[in-house]
């Protein structure tokens, strides 16, 4: 049975208007199964191959500390455009099942906006490419030729994935005068021109980088890989078609858009296995033998520490996913951090983001979180990175340091949840001999990310159904 891969990065952000609107989630009812994606971080050996980019593993702990702070920072830039507090109508609705597609990922590195690749193939008969896998998207789009005759012609003739829609007997454009495209894709840049009937609905999506992408719209199928081996269709997929691309992105097939969306591959795939989407993210700096998940379905915990569930608070920064944050205590005592802080409507708030390395807190916040590791960290000699902007503020020599003199951290849920993460992902591994605490300002008002790095050695299950986060310690070690 042939693999496919299509790697795809969780991170990118697309700008979109403020608009309200309504869409409903459906669960097939029929047993699909378990669907593993594997992600690949961007540092992975596996990457090592793609000359010209900064994928694969770097060339020491400061460039790669370096790599991931230069992606946090254009992907910061996103989040706090979009983080402006709208309600939003939605509906979910199912017909309970507890299928699972379970889809592995790997940690890649890009262009500087993204930092996990999974793989699955598109159209009929199915192309595999290597995507971008994306939280902060809602649209999935590859390199492609529809009409134009020249794009991509050297790449093509290099062999590297181009998606050609005339060659896949499933693939439908959406016109330009339906309502889909004038109404249900105006906050994904659909374009208002439209020169014949018959012509597809065009986009030109622009991200926070500069790097613009022109192409069109349609709908085609996806192809998973179930655990038992049997491939499923989802069809129906809107995917886009990126004809001619100016700025970044040379070096990657596309975006898979996982952000919650009507449109997005996430919610897709949600209607065939569950409503449910996890992943599970090893250490950054763990062998290359363990390897990050993506699930779709419901994955069995009997194996994990009993799972906690908190608020996702859905619809109301989409793409994004929000959670409701009430405080952090340090060795068990709340830090005194103002309540607005943590308040959407304050202009505050939390969101959990796989794009991002580091955990970015506003200032409110980070000042006393750094507050109470003044302490423990001066007993060690104070170090600089000097990998530029947005780089971690307080680092140290690592002669004599051991996790025990550093305090417990905890993340606190409105409704009770606890989030205690190993303090090996929040004081950091930075260069050799130095360490970082994982932890970067950012101005108020605006939001606080947690980032992939303070979310590593869990499971992270996101029900979208029911609104809920649950979250777990793991290995991320899961049997087929």
């Amino acid at each position: 049975m042939e693999s496919s891969i299509i790697f795809i990065f969780l991170s990118l952000s697309l700008f979109s208007n403020n608009c309200n609107f309504f869409f409903q989630v459906h669960a097939s009812k029929y047993n699909h199964g378990k669907v593993k994606f594997k992600l690949i971080h961007r540092h992975s050996p596996e990457l090592g191959k793609m000359s010209g980019t900064t994928l694969g593993p770097p060339s020491s702990s400061r460039e790669r500390i370096k790599q991931l702070i230069h992606s946090d920072t254009a992907r910061l830039h996103a989040i706090s455009h979009r983080l402006v507090p709208r309600r939003k109508n939605f509906q979910v609705e199912t017909l309970r099942s507890s299928n699972l597609v379970e889809l592995p990922m790997r940690s890649a590195a890009d262009i500087g906006t993204g930092q996990y690749f999974v793989s699955f193939r598109i159209g009929s008969p199915p192309r595999k490419f290597i995507m971008i896998a994306d939280t902060g998207s809602t649209v999935t789009w590859m390199k492609c030729k529809y009409k134009c005759k020249t794009c991509f012609d050297d790449r093509i003739h290099h062999h590297e994935r181009i998606f050609n829609p005339k060659t896949s007997r499933t693939f439908i454009p959406i016109p330009c005068l339906s309502s889909m495209c004038k109404q249900d894709l105006a906050r994904s840049f659909s374009l208002q021109k439209c020169h014949r009937s018959t012509s597809p609905c065009a986009y030109d999506f622009r991200y926070s980088d500069g790097t613009k992408v022109l192409g069109i719209f349609g709908n085609d199928t996806v192809i998973v890989r179930l655990t038992n081996g049997k491939k499923i269709k989802v069809p129906d997929v809107m995917i886009g078609c990126s004809e001619t691309i100016f700025g970044n992105f040379h070096d990657i097939d596309g975006v898979m858009g996982l952000g919650f969306d009507q449109h997005s591959f996430a919610v897709k795939a949600a209607e065939k296995f569950g409503n449910k989407f996890s992943y599970c993210l090893v250490d950054h700096l763990s062998p290359s033998d363990l390897v990050n998940f993506l699930v779709f379905g419901e994955v069995d915990d009997s194996t994990l520490p009993k799972m906690q569930y908190t608020e996702l608070l859905l619809g109301i920064v989409n793409p994004y996913y929000a959670v409701n944050v009430s405080g952090i205590s340090i060795d068990g005592e709340m830090l005194a951090i103002p309540s607005y802080a943590w308040d959407l409507k304050s202009g505050g708030g939390f969101i959990v983001d796989s794009g991002s390395s580091l955990t970015h807190l506003v200032e409110p916040v980070f000042n006393q979180v750094i507050a109470a590791f003044q302490a423990p960290i001066s007993k060690f000699k104070k170090l600089s990175l000097s990998v530029g902007p947005s780089e971690p503020e307080y680092c140290f020599g690592d002669v004599g340091y051991k996790e025990s003199l550093m305090p417990k951290l905890e993340v606190h849920f409105a409704d009770g949840a606890k989030l205690t993460p190993p303090v090996k992902s929040y004081v950091i591994d930075a260069a050799e001999g130095v360490k970082c605490l994982g932890f970067v300002p950012t101005r108020w008002p605006g939001p606080s990310v947690i980032g992939n790095i303070l979310q590593q050695n869990h499971l992270w299950e996101f029900d979208l159904l029911n609104g809920k986060l649950g979250f777990a310690s793991s290995s991320c070690t899961f049997d087929d």
